[in-house]
């Protein structure tokens, strides 16, 4: 059976000056690797509904910092060595394809390749109106932005025609090493796009939700032509875990598993790794939910 590779999900924090010690400590449990959200901008007024609460708001605090993820993973990529640095996820589909794939390629060659992009389209409406872009479309915009980011990867000139984008014979140097590109999401547009890509970001799964989930993500991926091989499932799992969920993901060949923070109370926890009472904005108490995560998961899975 393959080792799995936890990566810890970073978010929703409000002390971004322990951002950089939590990615070293991470590094030192022996982390595969990292991930932080992102949001553009945040309307001070959204009557949008949060999709994964059943009342609709977000687990949150309205003042939550939302700092740019290239900008933290390079801060974190420069006080680790081999720790990766992924978004979960990056709402690019509110940028434009330069600004995008500029950052990225910095990004990339300040961590010596250890940049992966995870992408998803969001949920706020308002946030996508507020910059001028149809709600409606963010999809095909994210599936053109994506095409177009990878032109401008190659670092060669490029030209692209779209129904959002359209340049010309330019370059955005300097190109890096591969990008993996995994989109979030469990529509069915977001599992096409997914498969069309290198890796799939569902949702927060159980084992049983997952062995129904997988076969249709793969059948996708075939049916794009593209091969198996390099194509990622990266699991949320909704259940502690154990010796036979581990085995599960091994059969149907799932690796990768993020694990939100585990001081954070979101919709998905099942499992406390704090103590009562416990202040969880203090980095002591955030760096004891990780050993402990630590030494039940990772010692054991890993």
């Amino acid at each position: 059976m393959n080792k799995l590779k936890i990566w810890l999900s970073i978010v929703t924090i409000m002390e971004l000056d322990q951002l950089l010690e939590l990615a070293k400590f991470a590094e030192q449990l022996g982390f595969h690797g990292v991930t932080v959200g992102d949001h553009l901008v945040m309307p001070a007024k959204i009557d949008s509904k949060y999709p994964y609460t059943p009342d609709g708001k977000v687990f949150w605090p309205e003042t939550t910092p939302w700092p740019d993820p290239w900008i933290v993973l390079s801060c974190m990529g420069a006080v680790t060595t081999k720790l990766k640095l992924a978004s979960n996820i990056y709402l690019a589909a509110l940028r434009d394809p330069f600004t995008a794939a500029k950052a990225l390629c910095t990004a990339s060659g300040m961590t010596q390749g250890r940049i992966v992009c995870g992408v998803s389209t969001g949920w706020i409406k308002e946030e996508y109106e507020m910059l001028g872009h149809d709600f409606s479309k963010r999809g095909k915009r994210l599936d053109e932005m994506i095409v177009a980011m990878r032109k401008l990867w190659t670092g060669q000139v490029v030209s692209h025609r779209g129904d959002f984008f359209n340049f010309d014979a330019i370059m955005c140097p300097p190109p890096p090493s591969h990008i993996p590109v995994w989109c979030g999401g469990g529509s069915p547009g977001a599992m096409r796009r997914a498969a069309r890509n290198d890796g799939w970001l569902p949702l927060p799964m159980t084992i049983e939700e997952t062995r129904a989930a997988v076969p249709a993500i793969r059948a996708m991926r075939r049916d794009t032509g593209l091969s198996e091989e390099n194509f990622e499932v990266i699991l949320v799992l909704r259940e502690p875990m154990s010796p036979g969920a581990a085995e599960a993901m091994g059969e149907m060949d799932i690796q990768h598993n993020i694990v939100i923070a585990p001081w954070v109370r979101s919709p998905w926890e099942v499992q406390s790794w704090i103590d009562e009472g416990d202040d969880i904005s203090r980095l002591d108490v955030k760096k004891k939910a990780m050993e402990r995560y630590a030494n039940a998961v990772i010692a054991k899975y890993c």
